[in-house]
């Protein structure tokens, strides 16, 4: 796997994939950055969540279990120090379906987490990882409020 990132000044790096798919990284404002896209720091949670996301969708979709929504939340702590890596990671999952059941969403978190995530796995290297699932029937409206653990 190859990727490759080109600076563009004072701070931003517009990186692509092989396959032409793009990213921009940016240093937050005070930082000395503008704030284009997110900080590599905040793209590796974002990977965090769809790496996760993405075995999660597909072991419910084995199951056959009636999955509408599905929302991640990451919250991280960094060490004081640097290189000041993650030390602290959770995760919340909300999770939308009419007759989903918690067990299958239990199911397919602890199989992504403990088997299949290899995001998760390098950051468990560092970080103490940990997660809550929240789970609901009701489809939450449209720019409305959220369901949280």
């Amino acid at each position: 796997m190859n990727v490759e990132v080109r600076w563009t000044p004072p701070k931003r790096f517009d990186g692509t994939s092989p396959s032409g798919a793009s990213l921009v990284l940016d240093a937050r404002p005070e930082s000395g950055g503008t704030g284009a896209g997110p900080s590599p720091m905040e793209a590796v949670l974002m990977a965090l969540a769809g790496c996760t996301g993405v075995d999660v969708v597909d072991i419910l979709m084995k199951m056959r279990a009636p999955l509408d929504r599905l929302a991640i939340t990451v919250s991280a702590e960094r060490g004081p120090e640097h290189p000041r890596v993650f030390t602290k990671i959770h995760l919340q999952y909300a999770a939308w379906g009419v007759g989903l059941g918690r067990d299958q969403v239990e199911r397919a978190v602890s199989l992504s987490q403990e088997k299949y995530c290899s995001v998760s796995a390098m950051l468990r290297r560092s970080a103490d990882l940990t997660y809550e699932i929240a789970l609901s029937e009701a489809a939450p409206t449209p720019g409305g409020a959220e369901a949280s653990g």
